[in-house]
């Protein structure tokens, strides 16, 4: 890979701590297990709040990613949305195992997540300007395993350093939980730290810059005709509608995969760690290796295999009541996340007509995102109506074999 392809590749490293660290593994668990009156409570409120979240990335993604289009911005506002992350993220510090903070931990995740997710749209519209179509797929599928050892790095750091050692390091009181709150400083610093790469040696495509009043005009004129123009364009439409419903299955998934695993298997929060980094493993292992066979198996195919195995592997997941066998399944299982991932982006970029991809890749958060309450809400309303964790999570396999079908009747072409 050339020198931008490496820089924009480390960008995943930086960024992947945030949804290992908060949205899956530690501080998802420290909310429900600490915060919230009891699991299932926290496990619902944790859905409402990704619910909102996720109203909010639809509004947002679409605009800002044709404004980015327009505008010339797109790295001065990827900075912008990896500070936010970063800041809000190490605010969590302050949230006491207490249900008296419960709303200010939901709202600096809530803030945190918003800013992470629509910095993504303008990482991932860089991506055809880093490499060739002919190398895209194993670019991207390469990024995301680095991303996930990225995840695994901190993970790893977060256990030695601060979860693990009683008595703990720095001083921490474990009492006050002060050893799992200093994950989300650590997450915090860890995004700022290593995000500079992509910001410093992959710049803004060249081209006039907009004062920005104009680029707000022409980004709304840009994506009101993106949207409309959907129906003329089939296969774009049915790909987005198709990620709308897989993405949703996916996203609940990495949000309440750990919620999961304490509450109905009992894993603390040493255990929990122990689980991310293996699952960290096997979910780069499988990003990397379809990413060395994306571009000879072809992104879509890539992504049906990934959700069809996943789809398998879920359902047995949910079935067994064995740790042992829930620990097998699920590293099974992290061998597809990365590539059904990876596989989309790579869709996209090579789907979206150049010159227009961070207008199409906010239409690409859109589609994992407009809906995207449904896949938390209709966990945490089923969890909240049966008070079964196992049930609520298998509304996720609900969503994954419905964006299955859709997108096996999409032709990957571009324009």
């Amino acid at each position: 890979m050339n020198r931008k392809a490496i820089a924009w590749a480390t960008f995943d490293w930086a960024n992947s701590a945030f949804p290992t660290v908060v949205s899956t593994f530690v501080i998802a668990a420290y909310f429900t297990q600490g915060i919230a009156p009891d699991p299932a409570t926290g496990q619902a409120q944790w859905g409402w709040m990704q619910t909102i979240a996720a109203v909010c990335i639809a509004l947002l993604s679409p605009i800002l990613g044709a404004l980015a289009d327009n505008g010339g911005r797109r790295r001065a506002m990827l900075a912008a949305c990896t500070l936010l992350t970063g800041m809000f993220t190490a605010l969590v510090w302050f949230a006491r195992p207490d249900p008296s903070w419960t709303l200010y931990a939901l709202v600096c995740v809530g803030i945190a997540t918003i800013a992470f997710e629509i910095g993504t749209v303008f990482y991932n519209a860089m991506l055809p300007e880093v490499t060739t179509p002919r190398t895209m797929g194993r670019v991207s599928g390469l990024a995301w395993g680095l991303g996930y050892a990225g995840g695994l790095a901190c993970l790893g750091v977060a256990l030695v350093l601060l979860v693990q050692p009683n008595p703990s390091l720095f001083g921490l009181d474990r009492g006050a939980s002060e050893h799992v709150r200093a994950t989300a400083l650590l997450v915090g610093l860890w995004t700022v730290v290593f995000a500079w790469p992509v910001l410093l040696f992959v710049p803004d495509p060249p081209g006039a810059r907009l004062p920005v009043g104009q680029a707000v005009t022409a980004c709304l004129a840009e994506t009101k005709r993106l949207v409309q123009g959907l129906p003329g364009r089939p296969d774009m439409l049915r790909f987005l509608v198709a990620r709308l419903f897989y993405t949703d299955g996916l996203n609940t998934l990495f949000a309440f995969g750990a919620i999961y695993a304490a509450g109905v298997h009992g894993m603390g929060m040493e255990q929990i760690l122990l689980f991310g980094i293996a699952l960290n493993v096997t979910a780069g292992l499988g990003a990397a290796g379809f990413g060395l066979v994306e571009d000879r198996l072809g992104s879509k195919r890539t992504v049906m295999v990934a959700l069809a195995s996943m789809v398998v592997l879920g359902a047995a997941l949910l079935l067994t009541d064995s740790v042992a066998w829930f620990w097998g399944l699920a590293m099974a299982l992290g061998l597809f996340m990365g590539p059904a991932q990876a596989g989309s982006r790579t869709l996209m970029a090579q789907m979206a007509p150049e010159g227009q991809c961070a207008a199409h890749f906010g239409l690409f958060a859109l589609s994992g995102r407009v809906t995207g309450f449904l896949g938390p809400a209709a966990l945490a309303a089923v969890t909240a109506a049966t008070g079964s964790q196992a049930l609520g999570m298998s509304t996720v396999l609900v969503f994954l074999v419905l964006g299955a079908g859709i997108l096996a009747t999409v032709r990957p072409v571009r324009g």
